[in-house]
């Protein structure tokens, strides 16, 4: 198999605070020797763990993002002992475009992993991280939100594994993390995550989804802002007391949570987030836009809990996720 052409211009070695880029040649019509130019930055004291963090796997989302680029500009050496690399947005292109996937190849980076050094833009990236990235770390926060198409409570989750050890370990630092709401994550497509990347070789592995809409707000960013601190603080990275907030826990113990649009139109919430849900409730209608006089498809909870997400839009097609219900641990 060839070699990954990524290369950084700052060493992953090295006492100190570097600011750089992860370089990867891209020729195109406007530039033939071009290159993506991946902003990265490694603060590292002595010896200690090493948190690979990280934000932008979709573009359109932003929490992480800006936590991470004010992580980058004030974390200090003398505040840590080990090494922190930070990649605010690792999915570039998607990122400069605001857009989930990458205007390039329309790769998804989060369905990419473990990639290929010879593959596209995106699979190059996926296969750096898989090879480069994840191998050094011990602990990994991928930020998320839900982009321009969903909404979230705002939550911080692991995932069932197979290793139960590892599994315990992931949600400590979760509940560190100390979101408002605490998830073990379901996932309905998990073919090619970074999650999974990250959890196949062992590592502790945090996630997020802190809102949505295409945008952040002022309280989902200093959510964000606390909880890479306090995951810091978990791992023996960083000095000083974790900051805990009540949270609640929530579980999505099957497919039963998600509710799905059979047809296209126009949504009415019924409602809203956080709000409890009773099995068999109405939680959205989605009336027809072309035609008066036709009255809305009406869709229900298939068990109780509270609402954890819904669709962003106000428009939505057959086929896309209209609900997300979890129970209350």
């Amino acid at each position: 198999m060839s070699a990954n052409p990524i290369t950084p211009n700052i060493p992953f070695d090295e006492d100190g605070v570097h600011h750089g880029f992860l370089r990867l040649p891209y020729s195109r019509d406007d530039s033939a020797w071009g290159s993506v130019m991946i902003p990265i930055a490694v603060v590292q004291n002595g010896e200690g763990p090493t948190a690979l963090l990280t934000g932008g796997n979709h573009g359109d989302e932003y929490e992480g993002p800006v936590a991470l680029q004010d992580l980058a500009l004030t974390l200090s050496p003398g505040e840590i002992s080990g090494r922190v690399i930070i990649v605010p947005a690792f999915n570039y292109p998607a990122f400069c475009a605001g857009s989930r996937t990458s205007p390039i190849d329309k790769g998804n980076m989060n369905r990419s992993f473990p990639g290929r050094p010879d593959g596209t833009v995106t699979e190059k990236i996926a296969h750096y991280f898989d090879t480069v990235l994840i191998p050094m770390a011990d602990i990994v926060l991928d930020f998320h939100s839900g982009g321009k198409t969903l909404d979230f409570v705002p939550f911080a989750s692991a995932h069932v594994l197979d290793d139960q050890n590892q599994q315990d370990a992931c949600v400590a630092a979760v509940r560190a993390f100390n979101a408002p709401y605490t998830a073990i994550m379901l996932e309905i497509d998990n073919v090619g995550m970074y999650d999974t990347a990250v959890e196949q070789q062992g590592k502790v592995f945090v996630t997020t989804e802190l809102g949505g809409g295409g945008t952040a707000t002022a309280r989902s960013i200093a959510i964000a802002r606390k909880g890479v601190r306090n995951v810091l603080r978990h791992a023996g990275i960083m000095a000083g007391d974790i900051t805990l907030e009540p949270t609640v826990s929530l579980d999505m113990p099957d497919g039963d949570c998600f509710v799905f649009s059979e047809g296209e139109g126009m949504i009415e919430p019924v409602i809203d987030l956080g709000e409890k849900v009773s099995k068999g409730d109405v939680v959205a209608r989605v009336w027809a836009t072309g035609k008066t006089g036709v009255a809305p498809v009406e869709y229900r909870a298939k068990r109780s809990g509270i609402l954890m997400a819904r669709h962003f839009p106000g428009l939505i097609k057959s086929g896309d996720c209209l609900s997300v219900v979890a129970t209350v641990v």
